[in-house]
């Protein structure tokens, strides 16, 4: 194949892409990751597999934090064009 005239190469042009997240989302990320390992350690300093902390308040705070950072992944805020 022959190649196309140097004046007829056109040059790829890279356009800036966003950021996918914001801010306020990695912000919230790193909450639900604070509770998700505060829930660990809480349950860690626990030391009791049958413990109050181990059987009924960690679970939820674990399915929570993991909901949330699920939430800050898919949250975008709204523009405001004023």
């Amino acid at each position: 194949m022959k190649s196309l005239p140097k004046k007829q190469q056109q040059k790829a042009v890279e356009l800036p892409t966003a950021m996918p997240l914001e801010a306020i989302n990695y912000i919230m990320i790193a909450l639900g990751a604070l509770v998700i390992a505060g829930s660990y350690g809480i349950m860690f300093l626990e030391k009791e597999v049958d413990g109050f902390f181990a059987l009924y308040v960690c679970p939820i705070t674990l399915i929570a934090a993991y909901g949330w950072i699920v939430f800050a992944v898919l949250y975008r805020p709204k523009k405001n064009n004023s």
